[in-house]
């Protein structure tokens, strides 16, 4: 029999939840604990893993729809099970799972949806919003008045609170904006507690173009004990839209907003442009880094794929982005719909493409990296591992040549410019030998 996957309830209170995000697709194979939905509440947000391995089907609730509380929104049957959409499971009855002042609502007024309910509440100043949505707008001090709703019936969402401004608030949790000596604030959050919060926690700087939930994936191929945390650079996510004039400048601000968070031993992983940040950092010497992990990093040569970075920052809808995006992997099928729609958001608000395209401009110019982090790397005395795809089409796999012997090189071939989301297993395994060996 197929196992149900449902809407779990986060707190006592709640009666529904938004789900935000997927990252799984109707007929993804899934295994058992994987990352498969996100939920938001008016009170948190949190991360649903997948009750069981095998396909999922028959997936009944689209992003940004609203669920009752025990409500079915998929099914995962077993590899060998066969399947009919035709007389696929019948979700749950409504009936059984909304609460009973929702049910004698819509028995009154029959065009109501469970949605629609939900909110009304909210809207008492004769706004229409999501309740996340007025959190969001409240934390980050934004008008809802002066937004206009892309949401059924000009109701005002999360996404249209965000490009409102460019720091948006934090929506998960966890999740908060730490304040660098300079006054920009970068947005930070802890995307796992660990099992065991004596390991020293992994810290996270995502590529450029890219934020903090394109490490999600990632943490669906497999786990570690660690606490897992992460920042989003500036420029990128919802940290300020202020770039320093140097490299060195944008270190210091990620490295006093890690400091902020945590004191004490930390595996440092960077991806891309994060790469060459996490490189400075753990140069600097300010914080108790153990290990370095570098994905794909900039810095160790001056080639780069200009015309990618100059497509991507202009690239403002769906089809265009993601035919810049189809560069950055060798398996396309990966650039799901959720994973192209998060990067889409930052295309969307121009304050943040601005900041990117300064980005490109100072410190990718005319198509070089004008930057080096080997000198960096040759006087570090901690282990550093530095992983590469092959088919790398942004940065060649060949900078990792020529680098100092203590260096782990690790070179998956048919595997692009994002091994930590082409060869996932893999990168967590790798992640867990570092943390193992440091401990």
């Amino acid at each position: 029999m197929p196992v149900e996957v449902i809407l779990p309830k986060v707190d006592m209170d709640m009666e529904s939840g938004q789900i935000s995000r997927w990252y799984a697709k109707e007929g993804d194979s899934i295994t058992k604990g994987q990352l498969l939905f996100e939920i938001e509440t008016d009170k948190a947000a949190m991360e649903v893993d997948a009750p069981a391995s095998g396909i999922l089907r028959n997936v009944t609730a689209e992003e940004g729809s609203i669920v009752p509380v025990g409500q079915a929104v998929g099914w995962i049957y077993a590899e060998d099970e066969s399947y009919d959409a035709a007389i696929a499971p019948v979700e749950n009855e409504v009936q059984a799972t909304v609460p009973q002042q929702q049910l004698e609502v819509v028995s009154q007024d029959v065009p109501a949806k469970p949605a629609d309910v939900a909110s009304a509440s909210h809207e008492n100043d004769g706004i229409r919003a999501t309740p996340l949505a007025r959190r969001i707008a409240r934390e980050a001090g934004v008008d809802l008045a002066s937004i206009a709703g892309s949401g059924p019936k000009g109701r005002v969402q999360k996404k249209d609170v965000e490009l409102k401004t460019c720091v948006k608030a934090a929506a998960m949790p966890k999740a908060s904006q730490t304040q660098a000596s300079n006054g920009d604030m970068l947005k930070t959050a802890w995307l796992r507690e660990g099992k065991d919060k004596s390991l020293a926690p992994v810290v996270l700087l995502h590529g450029f173009g890219a934020d903090m939930n394109s490490w999600r994936p990632m943490l669906g191929g497999g786990s570690i004990d660690n606490p897992i945390f992460a920042v989003d650079l500036p420029g990128h996510g919802g940290s300020t839209c202020s770039i320093p004039g140097e490299l060195e400048a944008i270190a210091e601000m990620v490295e006093q907003t890690i400091a902020a968070q945590h004191s004490g031993p930390l595996i440092l992983v960077g991806h891309s442009f994060g790469g060459a940040i996490a490189a400075l950092i753990s140069g600097r010497g300010n914080l108790d880094v153990q290990a370095l992990v570098l994905i794909a990093p900039a810095g160790l040569g001056p080639e780069i794929n200009g015309s990618f970075l100059a497509g991507f920052v202009r690239a403002r809808t769906e089809a265009s982005l993601t035919a810049w995006m189809k560069q950055l992997v060798e398996d396309e099928s990966l650039l799901t719909k959720p994973f192209v729609a998060a990067t889409l958001q930052q295309a969307e608000n121009h304050d943040l493409r601005e900041a990117q395209r300064l980005i490109s401009d100072r410190f990718f110019a005319d198509g070089t990296q004008v930057f080096d982090i080997r000198l960096t790397l040759n006087r570090l005395s901690i282990p550093v591992r530095i992983i590469f795809g092959a088919a790398d089409r942004i940065i060649p796999a060949s900078h990792g040549a020529g680098l100092p012997g203590e260096i782990a090189l690790h070179m998956f071939g048919q595997t692009g410019h994002m091994p930590q989301l082409e060869r996932r297993e893999a990168v967590m395994r790798i992640l867990k030998d570092v943390s193992q060996s440091v401990k």
